[in-house]
């Protein structure tokens, strides 16, 4: 997806500090064929701003993709007897061409498929027009589709796809509502989650789509690289998910996100944390966009948020809240730099600022209303 502009000139404020009353507000003139995902001012970068390694989501362009494989994978069974002969440093590809159907096999075997430690499982997203290669279910009881079971794991190149787009607000309001009929009745419903790592794992280039709870699942451990994905229609009312976090590290980047509940989230755990930087949201959201969940969700009597978080260099199209933190990070919650396309003021685009969070030297307004 190319992030080229054709809309009008327009104008846009700049915030340089947090508090009401404080801020500094300058003008800043848009020309039409301007890139809508960041801006430049004062040598400084606002918003997100692709890398050299292509476009931000991944797909044309992208330029880290593999071209030589130990397996060459065309089946649901090739794809099961390479998985259990691969090893550390080896490459499994799934022609791009194939759709692998995994529901019969999750309905009935609730089958997942474990990449070893260190395989690199691999199709060409963008390569000569490629999509990539399809991997799906449409078992809503989808528990994991793929799980590192070591650390070195990459995915790259894949299309993951879930059983469950929808947002299913009658559901929740029907269990959470006035005389609603609780959290038990809620998760009666099946959800279904993509891929799940307590290693460090690398996910890049892949389309992630229609997990209910989450397309990502960071279940533990740190060093984990999320980039140049296209993560959307993970939108199921109560959970949703993108990228979600327990007690795990990320570095989440370059990637696009639309048609989520929340993009990013945690549990707020001691321990839990990310790295937010160059992600762009492409304009519709259920909720606030990147998120940390704080002691009053987990109900442990704290009001810790998470450890350590840094927010900077993405851009957020969604009307929505961008940035919520639900509690107080351990250490700091750094929210700089991001450009807040359909937000006025830090009030409408951050809930939860103090005395460890801070959003400072940010870009308010104006949301071009063409993405070619």
């Amino acid at each position: 997806m190319g992030l080229a502009s054709t809309a009008a000139a327009g104008l846009v404020s700049w915030s340089h500090a947090h508090s009401v009353g404080a801020a500094q507000t300058i003008n800043l003139a848009l020309s039409p064929d301007q890139d809508i995902s960041w801006l430049e001012f004062q040598n400084k970068i606002y918003g997100a701003k692709p890398d050299d390694k292509g476009p931000i989501g991944g797909g044309k362009g992208y330029v880290d993709s593999f071209k030589q494989a130990d397996f060459e994978v065309y089946d649901v069974e090739g794809l099961l007897q390479a998985l259990s002969e691969a090893r550390a440093g080896q490459v499994i590809y799934v022609n791009g061409d194939v759709v692998l159907d995994l529901t019969p096999r999750i309905y009935i075997e609730q089958l997942v498929l474990e990449i070893p430690p260190g395989v690199i499982l691999a199709s060409n997203r963008g390569t000569n027009g490629s999509a990539g290669a399809l991997i799906c279910s449409d078992t809503l009881n989808t528990k994991v589709m793929m799980r590192a079971s070591g650390p070195g794991v990459r995915i790259t190149g894949i299309r993951l796809q879930g059983p469950n787009p929808k947002r299913h607000m009658e559901h929740h309001a029907r269990s959470f509502g006035p005389n609603g009929l609780g959290r038990e009745y809620y998760y009666r419903f099946p959800v279904s989650r993509g891929i799940e790592a307590s290693f460090p794992i690398e996910i890049d280039n892949c389309e992630l789509s229609a997990f209910s709870q989450c397309a990502v699942y960071l279940k533990e451990g740190t060093g984990h690289h999320i980039h140049h994905n296209f993560i959307h229609q993970c939108q199921y009312n109560g959970l949703g998910y993108g990228v979600s976090h327990n007690t795990s590290f990320s570095v989440i980047e370059y990637n696009l996100f639309d048609e989520n509940r929340h993009s990013i989230a945690g549990t707020g755990a001691s321990g839990s944390g990310y790295v937010a930087r160059h992600n762009v949201e492409a304009g519709i959201s259920l909720s606030h966009c990147f998120d940390m969940h704080g002691g009053r969700d987990r109900k442990d009597g704290t009001e810790i948020a998470g450890t350590s978080i840094e927010i900077y260099n993405n851009t957020f199209r969604a009307p929505q809240r961008a940035v919520v933190i639900r509690g107080t990070p351990e250490e700091r919650c750094d929210i700089y730099q991001n450009w807040f396309a359909a937000h006025p003021d830090v009030e409408a685009a951050v809930r939860g600022i103090s005395e460890r969070t801070a959003a400072r030297d940010n870009v308010y307004g104006v949301s071009p209303q063409t993405i070619t």
